[in-house]
C-alpha cells in the first residue's frame, strides 16, 4: 500500500452502489494508520501548522477543522452515509432527535412565520411547537395528518413549514408525502418529515417530495438503544442554515454516539426487515383477539391507509399500537402482566418494548389534546425487537390471560 493511499482515502467509488453498500461503506476516510473500521476522533478541538493556517481556517478561507462543536471527522463520516442513504446532499448531525427538530425550526423560520404541524406528532415535538416556539412568535396550527385537502385549506400568507410525522407514533397514521410537498411548494413552504419509524432503509422521504427529513438517531439507526442523536437531512441551502445554528448555539452529537451510529447503519436494513416481518405477524394475530377493540399497523389490509404505505413504503414498521377494551385499568394489567418485553418508552431497541402512551409519552398533553390526537385510555404502544417471535407472542399473552 502506498502512503498515498494509506492517508486520507475516502471509499468514494460508491457511485452507483446499493443501499447496503452505503451503509457499510459511504463518508468513511482513512488516517495514516490505515484502519478498516471507521476511526473514532474523541477530541474537542484541533492543532494548526501556524498562526496563518489557524487564522485561514476561523476565517473559512481554507478547508480544515477548527472545534468540534461543530466539526468532527467521525460526526461527518456519520453525516455523510445517512445523507447518501436518504438521498439527500448534507446532514447536521444533533445531540438528540428532538434537538434535530429544534435546530431545523430555529435555524428556517423566524417570528411571524406560520408552521403547520400533523395533530398526531410525538408528545414532546408538540410541547416544542406548542410552548417553544410559540414563545417565540411563531404562529403554529395543527392539521389532522391524513386530511391532505385540510393542509392546503390552512395555510396562510407566512406559512413557512409543514411539519409531519410519517408513520406517526404512535397510531401509525400516513401522510401523503407526495401531495403535501407539492402543496407546500405552491405555498412557497417547506415539508419537513420525521422518517424515524422507518429510516431510509424503509422509506425516501426526499424522493418522495420532501424538502427535509429528520431522525431520532437514538431510535432505529443505533437499533440497540445505546446511544442519543439526532440527524437532519436535506438541500445544501437549508442544511448550512442549520450547520450556523448548530456552530452558534451547539446541540451538538458526540463523536462516540456518531461511531455508535455508524455501526447501526451498516446492519439497518437486515434489522428494519427482521423487525417488519415479526410485527406484521403480531399486528395479524393482535386483530383476532376479541379483547382488541382496534390494531393500528399500516401493514394490515384493513388499515384505512393500507395502499398509501404500500406505495411510500417498501415495509410497514415495527411499531404496533392497540386498543384494549377496559381503558386504562386493562391496559396496565396487561402491561404490568408481562415479563419479557420492557416497560418503557423507548423504542428502535432489539429488544421489545412496551409502554401505555396516555401517561409516558403523551402524558404532558391535555386530555383534549390526547383526546384530539386519538391517544386514548385503553391505547397500548408495542415496538417488536428481534427476540423469536414464539416467545413475543407468548409474553403478550400473559397480558391477556391477566384481563380474565
Amino acid at each position: 500500500m502506498t502512503e498515498e493511499w494509506q492517508a486520507g482515502r475516502l471509499d468514494s467509488d460508491l457511485d452507483g452502489v446499493g443501499f447496503d453498500t452505503l451503509a457499510v461503506r459511504a463518508g468513511q476516510r482513512r488516517t495514516p494508520e490505515a484502519e478498516h473500521g471507521e476511526a473514532l476522533f474523541l477530541t474537542s478541538s484541533y492543532v494548526f501548522r501556524s498562526a496563518a493556517d489557524a487564522a485561514a481556517c476561523f476565517a473559512g478561507e481554507t478547508s480544515g477543522n477548527v472545534y468540534s462543536r461543530y466539526m468532527n471527522p467521525t460526526v461527518r463520516t456519520f453525516e455523510e452515509r445517512i445523507a447518501l442513504m436518504e438521498g439527500g446532499e448534507q446532514a447536521v448531525a444533533t445531540a438528540s432527535g428532538m434537538a434535530a427538530i429544534l435546530t431545523t425550526v430555529m435555524s428556517l423560520c423566524s417570528v411571524g412565520d406560520h408552521i403547520l404541524v400533523s395533530r398526531s406528532v410525538f408528545g414532546a415535538t408538540v410541547t416544542l411547537f406548542e410552548k417553544y416556539f410559540k414563545r417565540f412568535g411563531i404562529e403554529v396550527d395543527y392539521v389532522p395528518l391524513t386530511d391532505t385537502a385540510a393542509w392546503r385549506v390552512a395555510c396562510k400568507p407566512n406559512t413557512r413549514m409543514f411539519f409531519m410525522e410519517s408513520p406517526s407514533n404512535p397510531l401509525a397514521e400516513l401522510g401523503d408525502i407526495g401531495a403535501l410537498g407539492a402543496i407546500a411548494r405552491e405555498q412557497g413552504a417547506l415539508l419537513v418529515v420525521d422518517n424515524c419509524f422507518c429510516t431510509p432503509a424503509l422509506q425516501k422521504p426526499l424522493a418522495l417530495g420532501a424538502d427535509i427529513v429528520v431522525h431520532s438517531a437514538t431510535k432505529y439507526i443505533d437499533g440497540q438503544g445505546r446511544s442519543m442523536g439526532g440527524v437532519a437531512v436535506g438541500r445544501r441551502e437549508h442544511m448550512q442554515e442549520l450547520v450556523g445554528f448548530l456552530r452558534t448555539a451547539g446541540p451538538t452529537l458526540s463523536p462516540f454516539n456518531a461511531w455508535v451510529f455508524l455501526k447501526g447503519l451498516e446492519t439497518l436494513r437486515l434489522r428494519m426487515r427482521a423487525h417488519c416481518e415479526s410485527a406484521q405477524q403480531i399486528a395479524e394475530w393482535l386483530e383476532q383477539r376479541p379483547e382488541v377493540e382496534c390494531v393500528y399497523y399500516a401493514g394490515l389490509p384493513s388499515h384505512p391507509q393500507h395502499a398509501l404505505a404500500k406505495a411510500q413504503q417498501s415495509a410497514f414498521g415495527a411499531v404496533v399500537s392497540f386498543e384494549l377494551r377496559g381503558g386504562r385499568e386493562a391496559a396496565w394489567r396487561f402491561i404490568d402482566a408481562t415479563r419479557l418485553v420492557s416497560i418503557t418508552a423507548n423504542l428502535g431497541d432489539a429488544k421489545t418494548t412496551i409502554t401505555h402512551p396516555a401517561t409516558t409519552t403523551h402524558g404532558r398533553l391535555s386530555v383534549e389534546a390526547r383526546e384530539a390526537a386519538g391517544i386514548r385510555e385503553g391505547l397500548i404502544r408495542l415496538a417488536i425487537g428481534l427476540e423469536e417471535l414464539t416467545d413475543i407472542k407468548a409474553d403478550l399473552q400473559r397480558g391477556f390471560d391477566a384481563q380474565s
